[in-house]
């Protein structure tokens, strides 16, 4: 039996262990399982590798993506410069675990963004700067879109929602949401900003995938906007932990 599973915690709102039960079944894998274990603080993961010793793979959400990286032996170059992990293969090294880090947030992010660009997304604002903005920072940086960062607190490299004028939307048409505002069970926040000045040449992208369609895309939809939600990502991550494991 080969074990494959998720850290983090809570993980009441994961869609993996469904995913991947679901393709085992549907693509006749057998002999595999997918579990999840919510370990509250990540120093449980060496008793959980210890305890589960067909562990062969592990998704890694909040809030584990920066501090799983000093139980590792090695990470990818993707991973090293986000500078945290979502997917970690385990392979054995003379009798010890050996354990390599990587970040697929940010290609199922590209791969799922890359089809919506125009020429006129060349210019992002990234509301949030936790986890899962470092993945969305390093793809816009890779494909040369410029970007700000719009958090709640003064950030150094930041600015604040009440910074966001009508010129700085009206300059930059991808609007991107890495923050959970808007998702279940709390769906009726979103980023605070003036969704009058959004029009048609907007593009608004949220990483959140409960509910599909969040407060922060109805808001931009209702003035023009394209919108993207994060299942699609969610799913091409997957896709990419699972040949990750299987490499």
């Amino acid at each position: 039996m080969k074990t494959y599973g998720l850290i983090g915690y809570p993980l009441s709102h994961s869609f993996s262990k469904k995913y991947f039960t679901e393709k085992f079944l549907n693509e006749g894998i057998t002999e595999h399982q997918y579990e999840l274990f919510p370990i509250e603080n990540i120093n449980a993961l060496p008793n959980l590798l210890e305890t589960n010793p067909t562990l062969k793979g592990l998704n890694v959400t909040i809030p584990h993506k920066v501090n799983v990286l000093c139980y590792l032996n090695e990470v990818d170059e993707a991973a090293e410069k986000i500078g945290a992990v979502n997917c970690i293969a385990i392979s054995t090294f003379e009798g010890e675990n050996y354990l390599k880090g990587y970040n697929t947030d940010a290609y199922g992010f590209e791969e799922s963004l890359k089809p919506l660009l125009l020429p006129h997304h060349n210019k992002a604002l990234v509301f949030g700067d936790g986890g899962a903005a470092k993945a969305v920072k390093y793809v816009l940086e890779k494909l040369n879109i410029e970007y700000l960062v719009v958090v709640r607190k003064p950030t150094s490299g930041a600015i604040l929602y009440d910074d966001v004028t009508p010129e700085i939307l009206a300059k930059h048409k991808l609007l991107i949401n890495t923050t959970p505002l808007g998702m279940s069970p709390n769906v009726d926040a979103f980023p605070e900003i003036d969704y009058v000045m959004i029009g048609k040449d907007h593009l608004a992208y949220d990483l959140v995938y409960n509910p599909l369609e969040t407060a922060f895309l109805i808001k931009a939809a209702q003035q023009g906007a394209q919108t993207k939600n994060g299942l699609e990502m969610l799913h091409k991550q997957a896709e990419k932990a699972w040949a990750i494991w299987n490499n």
